[in-house]
């Protein structure tokens, strides 16, 4: 059966976009502080699991929330399950937007918004896709389950949550990262570091919203400073990508701001960390700053150390790639400061050895060891002869003509809580990636490519004698 998927997304660009844009206005980020039983990660999430499952009734389909964290959509049956797996939860926003992040906007063919393209877009273009199928009434044999989560972007209590109370899909994808495919991804292994005792002449120093971002601000206040260090302020300024400004506050005290840049913490150095070179600046003007561990141990072992060589930790896997090492998050905890690291881990890196080696650390450095192993995820990696992988690259390369293979990627996916589990785009190779950054985008082109290919994807995992 040839079915022109192209033009039934043409058919249907203008309901796509409605319907997105009415998603891209919930300012879904995670809030602790506003969580209840009710809204267990938030107002925000919880109105944006809603809405979309509010879309999917009203066309027609079954659909279950499970408790106001996560829910599903329902199509089809057969003894199989086909899974693809969503969020509808964002990162946090900065102050660096050309527009308002949660007010959508198309420019010169692109759709401005925190989450359009990370990932209410390529989840909302699933979800057409599966619409599509329905509405051409097509024969299939499997049932079809449409996962939507609201806490990707941080603990993944969503997926936690609804597996407690229903079955894993058989096989499926994740519509959050790249075309081709996604079919490894690195593990995930987070670490708090724990200096007790700074310097008195550190006051505060703040830096990151979240471990999986590369924090793009970092402020710090320090004091009993000397007035001298206007030379190594110009030339600290001087460094691409970096706005570094000193405000004296009188008396020797200074308050002190970097911006850099926000981006993934799957590739660090892909952006520009603040706190790093924030604690760089530090060690440069004051003897005292550059001997406290803390200060020490941020600006000049983790500084731009993006594959862990100086904390002895780096490992490079032919499939999966290098490890990365990202500090997210920087606070002040009482008299003493905080380090939380994001650290994606390719495979043949065992997690013993990474304790192992935090732990010669934390006596070598004058660190204690926080609880965050709690968010440690494995490797994942389905091999590249799967049949689902196949039907996948099948279709990828069909409807663009481009290369299909296998690849490897250091962000995580739901596509890894399946055994068969995969990510599949919704990014193009010549995408731009804006995820996690300011002036988030999706191109429309790449919208509607990505609906299309979605559309014969599922028919294709999901018709009669399928081989997935």
């Amino acid at each position: 059966m040839a079915i022109a998927w192209k033009e039934e997304v043409e058919k249907r660009k203008d309901d796509l976009l409605t319907d997105l844009f009415e998603l891209l206005k919930i300012p879904s980020v995670r809030d602790d502080d506003q969580a209840s039983p009710d809204a267990p990660v938030g107002p925000g999430p919880k109105e944006a699991l809603e809405a979309f499952l509010d879309m999917a009734e009203r066309d027609g389909f079954t659909t279950k929330n499970v408790e106001n964290i996560a829910g599903h959509v329902e199509y089809g049956q057969g003894d199989q399950t086909l899974g693809v797996l969503g969020h509808v939860d964002v990162v946090p926003v900065d102050d660096f937007w050309d527009t308002n992040p949660f007010q959508p906007e198309i420019k010169d063919g692109k759709l401005y918004a925190r989450g359009a393209s990370d990932d209410k877009g390529p989840t909302l273009a699933a979800y057409y896709a599966l619409k599509i199928i329905k509405e051409l009434e097509l024969p299939i044999d499997k049932k079809i389950r449409f996962i939507v989560g609201t806490d990707e972007e941080s603990g993944w209590e969503c997926m936690d949550r609804y597996f407690a109370n229903e079955a894993k899909p058989d096989f499926g994808f994740s519509p959050d990262a790249d075309f081709p495919i996604i079919n490894g991804e690195k593990g995930m292994y987070s670490v708090k570091l724990t200096f007790d005792d700074v310097t008195d002449k550190l006051v505060s120093f703040e830096a990151g919203q979240r471990e999986n971002m590369v924090p793009g601000q970092a402020t710090a206040v320090v004091r009993d400073i000397k007035d001298d260090f206007s030379e190594i302020e110009q030339s600290f300024n001087a460094y691409e990508g970096i706005d570094l400004t000193v405000i004296d506050q009188g008396t020797g005290s200074f308050a002190i701001s970097v911006t850099g840049k926000a981006s993934h913490a799957m590739a660090p150095a892909n952006g520009i960390n603040a706190a790093t070179h924030l604690a760089k600046f530090l060690t440069m003007i004051d003897a005292d700053l550059a001997n406290d561990p803390f200060i020490d141990f941020l600006g000049q072992t983790l500084h731009e150390d993006y594959y862990g060589k100086a904390l002895g930790i780096d490992h490079n896997d032919d499939i999966m790639g290098v490890l990365t090492v990202n500090p997210g998050v920087v606070r002040r905890e009482g008299l003493g400061q905080s380090i939380a690291l994001n650290i994606r881990v390719p495979k043949g890196k065992d997690y013993a050895e990474l304790d192992a080696r935090f732990a010669e650390l934390a006596a070598e450095k004058h660190f204690s060891l926080g609880s965050a192993q709690k968010t440690n995820k494995q490797p994942h990696y389905v091999p590249a002869d799967d049949p689902l992988v196949k039907v996948l690259l099948d279709v990828y390369h069909k409807q663009t003509g481009l290369e299909a293979h296998e690849k490897s990627i250091g962000g995580g996916t739901y596509g890894r809580l399946l055994e068969r589990g995969v990510a599949y785009g919704a990014l193009f190779p010549d995408s731009q990636d804006t995820m996690h950054q300011a002036n988030e985008f999706i191109a429309l082109d790449d919208l509607f490519r990505a609906t299309a290919i979605y559309c014969e994807a599922i028919y294709e995992l999901v018709k009669p004698g399928s081989i997935a």
